[in-house]
Formats: structure tokens, sequence, C-alpha cells
């Protein structure tokens, strides 16, 4: 993740999808050979640096290259995945039936396949204007709201990896019967972050939701330590609705609380939440292997209940603040005026000049980009370049009319 932003800024998106699907099939087909663990290990990594690549370009290029605009391009990119969750662990289940080394090959199928439509049909995108630093997503984490998301995300996914990475063990089930289950738990992922999580925060509100459902996943986790293989399937289920909720919400969180570009962000994000990925498929079976597997779901709950208190006691971290600079003379009074690029900003700015004249007030221009949020990402509907045009065009109109200005996108 400290390397994808770094990369595509240089070789452009079309490149890093490439390279990334490239390594995929690469390092999962010889994943697929590996005559050890040890082999498969080192495998696994190259495979997890082709992922890093492609799925942190695809949705980018899907929303650049898309004829039906941007709102169709992220649905067609999360059908894609929740159709991925829900169908890949039947696959897996019926490759896995004959040989462990089966779905390995069938992976790489897959990702080849992907990789010669690429090749094929997706046009050469335009490189970044600006380029990121390897240092950037690292440098991201020091805003102290974007840290308190992304330390409760490191917790949070603890539990999630263990749900995905020890459950299957402790079912003690056919291939099949597995595939049935993750098939179940990928089924109300996709329906819980997509169709139910904005309705849920538009109800009862982003923090409170976040509060809950980590309590109810370290609930399912404690049933689980306790409970027979089929009460374990069930809470596996169970946990998917859940956890596609979380997901999202943490999502949104780590996009909207930092002034960090979006990219930079989702960069620093996953990159410490992602830790949890490396540690819980190791420690949990290892606790399990000398304490029992009732602590190894025990230490999931405590992390999934670690993770929202750290957002409750650093919750002042991730309300934004705008603080002048130091030393900088702002007047006491401030006209805020919302534009959004279109003819429609021509009333708004003539209506703060009107008001803030008498009051010798500054008119602050504020241009919200819009953005699509769903469980593992974020998309951009507007480029950063039309939303400072539309800032600029505000200031020059504040500064004709003899007023003071700031402007924000």
């Amino acid at each position: 993740m400290l390397v994808t932003g770094w990369v595509s800024s240089r070789l452009g998106s079309r490149l890093t999808l490439i390279l990334g699907a490239a390594l995929i099939v690469v390092f999962v087909g010889l994943a697929g050979t590996s005559n050890s663990v040890l082999e498969l290990v080192n495998f696994r990594a190259g495979w997890g640096l082709g992922n890093a690549f492609f799925v942190v370009t695809a949705l980018s290029v899907i929303v650049a290259v898309a004829r039906g605009g941007t709102g169709s391009a992220v649905l067609l990119y999360e059908a894609a995945i929740d159709l991925g969750l829900s169908v890949g662990p039947l696959i897996g289940a019926a490759l896995g039936a004959h040989s462990w080394r089966w779905p390995f090959f069938g992976t790489a199928t897959l990702m080849a396949i992907g990789l010669i439509a690429i090749l094929m049909f997706l046009p050469d995108q335009p490189k970044p204007a600006r380029k990121v630093s390897l240092t950037a997503p690292v440098r991201a984490l020091a805003h102290p709201g974007l840290f308190t998301v992304s330390l409760s995300g490191f917790f949070y996914y603890y539990a999630f990896f263990t749900v995905l990475a020890f459950a299957p063990f402790v079912l003690n089930m056919s291939a099949h019967a597995v595939g049935l289950i993750f098939f179940g738990w990928g089924l109300l992922f996709a329906v819980f972050s997509v169709l139910v999580a904005p309705r849920v925060e538009a109800r009862f509100g982003l923090l409170p939701v976040i509060y809950t459902a980590l309590a109810i996943l370290a609930v399912l986790l404690v049933v689980m330590g306790v409970s027979a293989p089929g009460v374990v399937a069930v809470c596996v289920v169970i946990s998917g609705a859940v956890i596609g909720l979380i997901n999202t919400y943490f999502t949104e969180l780590a996009l909207e609380v930092s002034d960090v570009p979006r990219p930079v962000a989702s960069a620093g994000y996953n990159f410490l939440r992602c830790f949890a990925g490396v540690i819980a498929p190791f420690l949990a079976p290892t606790i399990a292997e000398h304490v029992g597997v009732t602590a190894t779901f025990a230490v999931a709950a405590i992390a999934a209940l670690i993770a929202p208190a750290i957002i409750l006691v650093r919750r002042r971290t991730i309300i934004a603040e705008q603080a002048a600079e130091p030393g900088e003379i702002r007047p006491a009074t401030t006209v805020l005026a919302a534009i959004d690029g279109t003819s429609a900003d021509l009333p708004v700015i003539a209506r703060a000049i009107e008001i803030a004249r008498p009051l010798y007030a500054e008119i602050l221009a504020i241009h919200v980009r819009m953005s699509e949020v769903f469980a593992e990402g974020g998309a951009e509907i507007e480029a950063a370049a039309d939303a400072e045009r539309a800032v600029a065009a505000a200031l020059k109109r504040i500064a004709q009319a003899g007023l003071t200005g700031r402007g924000r996108s």
C-alpha cells in the first residue's frame, strides 16, 4: 500500500493495473506449484504486492473510462466485487475438493483472462499531474483524525481476519460446506455494505452505528468460541452483514476525516489496518494451539471492542476543524458561500458579496468534491482540477468586488 501511489503516479493507472494483474497471475500460479510452506509464504507475498497495485488502481480506471457516468462505474465495480465475494468461495470449494493446488491455478486463470482483457480493451490513461512520494501515506498518518481511524481499523481488522482466516478450521467441514457458508457470508456482506449501510447511517448516525456494529461483532466472536460447529457456521454468515456495514463506515471515515488527498489517505489507512491481516492469521491459530479455541475468539472479541473504544476516547480528533495559520489575521465575521462550479454560483457569490460588504467580512468559498464510498474504497466523482477552477472563479469575482476571499475544495 505504501508504494502503490508512488508507482501509479509515475507509470500511470493502466500500466499499474497491468503490473498488478501480471504479478497476481505469476505468483498465484507459482503458489500452486509450491512444495513447502515457506515457498507458499513467499509466493503469497508476491501475490499481495500484485493485489495492492490492482485493487487500488482498478476503481479509478473504471471511473475514468466508464461511459455511463461515475455512478454507473461505481455500481459496476461494486457489483463485480460483491459477485466475487459471494461466488468465489463456491468456486474455490469446487476446485479445492480435488486438490489444494487447484484454487491457485483457477485464480491464476481468471486473472490471466482479466489481464488479457486489459491489454486488449483498456485505452491508455493520462498520468497524474502530481507525483506521490513514498513517504506520503506514512506522513498522512500524522493527522490525528486519520491516525485514530486507522488505529481503530487495525483492531477491527484483527477481528475480521480471525473470522476469515481461522473460523474455517473450527468448522471442520468439507470444502463444499465451507464454501457454502462463506457464500452466505459474502452475500450478506454485499447486501449490507451497498444497500443497508447508507440507510442505517442516515437513520442513526455514523459513529453510533460503528459502536453498535463492533459490539455485535464482539458478541458473535464470543459465541463462536464456545459453540458447536453448526452455531459457528451461523455466526460466520451473520458476521458478513456486520462486517459489510463496518467496512463501509471505516472507509468513509478514513476518506473524509482529513484534508489529505483521498488516494494518499486511503493508502495510509490501509497500510496500518492491513497489518492486522499480517498478525491475525498467524496469532489466532497459535493461541488456539497453546491455549484453546475459546481464547482465540476471546482475543478477537477484545480487539473488536478496543476498536470503538479508540474512536470514543479520541472522537474529538475526527471532528474537522479549520484553524487560522499562525500569525494570520482574519475578519471577525465570515460569510460562507457554497459553490458547485455551475452557473448557479453567480447569484450565490453575488448574495455573499451583498451580505459581506456592510459587515467588512471575508467570504469563504467552499466547493465540496463529491465521492462514492463503499466497503473497501472510494472514488472521486469530480477531478481536483475542476474543483480548483470553480473556487478560483469564485475568488476572482470576490476580489473584483473589493472584498477579501478564501477558497477551499
